[in-house]
């Protein structure tokens, strides 16, 4: 009964977000720029304050030209949002995922990406921060206060626009789990050097349409689905239809269109069936039917944040392969 009601909130928040009358699961492959149906009520987007303003477009990419050949370049992306699911394999993402895995076959994925380590919040935590800071364990933002610069405070320091998405998160920079909402999937809130930004961009999914439709996605971010959204309590089916839904949304609106965007799909981890090899999807314009088959981590996803942002990677990150010359994927100059 539990997870009946589970899948029917999946279904009411998939349609605020994308004004569906029922997520659709299918097989397909996905068009390039999937159109979901806008919301019909949602809050006009709040403006980024006013000491991290958005860029304009124009600062993020360069304008496609065509090249001596006459062959357009291909777009550069300027900003990256990442969507991770939780605990499954590689070949259970495969299977179970149809709508992620055509996304993955029509622009790229890797077949050796492998997490860090198990459980959860040490994996999050090499994306956010470029290490696993030595955490073994789930624990809150009070047993682990970080110090230093996560890829979110980064981005804002150099100027650039930074925000999460948490999904059921009851306010911004929530320091507890709460229902459906865990804590430790939501990484920026484990870095004290950081908790006013964290406090002012860490924010509820509810915001998340708006800035689609205005372009107003940061140039680092992260959609941390709730429990079930991410398959931790509910099926990897599930995910698929929330992630056709709010990924697609991203997809359709003007920061993907125009290149400025790569979005990332990935899990923090296995299930303890595959050695940590988990399915990683590179989306964009740019990319086109990459299989990448080099040993890539969750510290090379940190440094991607980095190569876009176009500011030094960090910690571990550093030396980690880079998953941008991998998916050959054009980067802004910035």
């Amino acid at each position: 009964m539990a997870h009946r009601r589970r899948v029917a909130g999946a279904v009411v928040l998939m349609c605020a977000l994308a004004g569906c009358g029922g997520a659709r699961t299918s097989t397909a492959a996905p068009s390039a720029s999937p159109s979901p149906r806008e919301p019909t009520s949602t809050p006009r987007p709040t403006p980024h304050p006013t000491q991290h303003p958005a860029r304009h477009p124009s600062r993020h990419t360069r304008t496609p030209a065509p090249s001596a050949t006459g062959i357009p370049v291909a777009p550069a992306a300027g900003k990256l949002l990442v969507f991770v699911v939780e605990n499954h394999s590689l070949d259970e993402m495969r299977s179970q995922m149809p709508w992620t895995y055509a996304l993955a076959h029509r622009y790229g994925y890797a077949t050796a990406y492998r997490a860090m380590t198990h459980p959860s919040l040490p994996n999050y935590l090499a994306i956010a921060g470029g290490s696993t800071f030595g955490v073994n364990d789930d624990d809150d933002p009070s047993a682990h206060p970080l110090h230093g610069p996560s890829v979110f405070g980064e981005a804002l320091r150099a100027g650039l626009t930074a925000r999460v998405y948490a999904d059921a998160m009851p306010s911004s920079c929530f320091l507890t789990s709460a229902g459906e909402y865990a804590v430790r999937h939501n990484p920026w809130t484990y870095f004290v050097d950081e908790r006013a930004e964290c406090r002012t961009f860490d924010t509820p999914l509810a915001r998340f349409a708006a800035d689609v439709r205005a372009g107003h996605l940061p140039d680092a971010g992260m959609v941390v689905p709730d429990v079930c959204h991410d398959a931790h309590d509910c099926s990897l089916a599930t995910a698929d239809a929330w992630l056709r839904q709010v990924v697609g949304l991203a997809m359709s609106g003007p920061d993907f269109r125009s290149g400025r965007l790569a979005i990332v799909i990935t899990a923090d981890e296995d299930d303890g069936s595959q050695g940590n090899t988990v399915l990683t999807v590179v989306i964009h314009p740019g990319v086109r039917a990459e299989v990448v088959s080099q040993p890539l981590s969750q510290l090379s996803l940190s440094r991607l944040y980095a190569e876009v942002l176009g500011v030094p990677p960090l910690r571990e990150a550093a030396s980690a392969p880079s998953m941008a010359t991998a998916f050959h994927l054009a980067l802004a100059r910035r």
